[in-house]
């Protein structure tokens, strides 16, 4: 039985990650190995490389920032992954390649060729199985990083301007509408709850059609409409 590799992906603010943890919670209550992880910050070396990265006050110089997602992305691949997808495992991770297409290539203005070449290198070709793309509007998305930024969780990516974090999304929908056997978009506009049912009417019949999961499973999976 091979591992499976998950990915979730969108703009700041859509809540993947909060999905990330309650994805991961319900697959364990099922007896389902799990690993999650995040990019960059994966590694111990990935959290020194994120902590730099996402400092406000850190000036980085675009084609530095690529570079550094890159290396982040090199070592997560190589001694994270790999090694937890040889051993069976599901592995979840909170962005991955998509997301220095959407914020490097797209938000930065590099070339296609240039983050292709990058992209390929970092992740030694390895692509998702499944990529959950949670879409929400810049207004929206805007309201909830502002409430990041009162709590004083805000990142370097969080202050960039609405024209950035808009060519961001745009980039992510062609992502999804060029990659529809893997890529599925959830509307992230709804409640946690709301966009959680959403992602089990997702992943729950894409594990069982790999074998991941038993009737049994799927069964006790259902999560209960409101």
């Amino acid at each position: 039985m091979a591992g499976v590799f998950i990915t979730f992906e969108g703009i700041d603010g859509c809540g993947k990650s909060t999905q990330l943890r309650l994805l991961a919670s319900e697959l364990r209550a099922r007896r389902l190995e799990v690993v999650t992880t995040r990019e960059p910050g994966g590694t111990t070396l990935g959290q020194k490389l994120r902590a730099a990265l996402l400092d406000v006050k850190e000036q980085v110089d675009p084609l530095a920032e690529l570079f550094v997602f890159a290396a982040d992305r090199a070592q997560h691949v190589r001694t994270l992954v790999r090694p937890a997808l040889k051993a069976e495992k599901i592995v979840i991770s909170d962005r991955y390649a998509d997301a220095t297409v959407a914020y490097q290539g797209a938000g930065r203005g590099f070339t296609p060729e240039l983050i292709q070449q990058i992209v390929q290198l970092a992740t030694d070709g390895l692509t998702p199985d499944l990529t959950l793309l949670f879409d929400l509007s810049i207004a929206e998305s805007t309201l909830r990083t502002r409430k990041r930024v009162a709590a004083k969780r805000s990142d370097r990516l969080d202050s960039e301007n609405v024209e950035f974090h808009e060519r961001v999304r745009q980039a992510y929908l062609e992502i999804a509408k060029a990659n529809p056997d893997r890529v599925r978009t959830i509307d992230a506009r709804g409640s946690a709850q709301q966009t959680h049912e959403l992602v089990m009417d997702v992943v729950v019949p894409f594990l069982e059609e790999r074998g991941r999961m038993d009737q049994t499973q799927v069964a006790n999976t259902e999560v209960p409409r409101t």
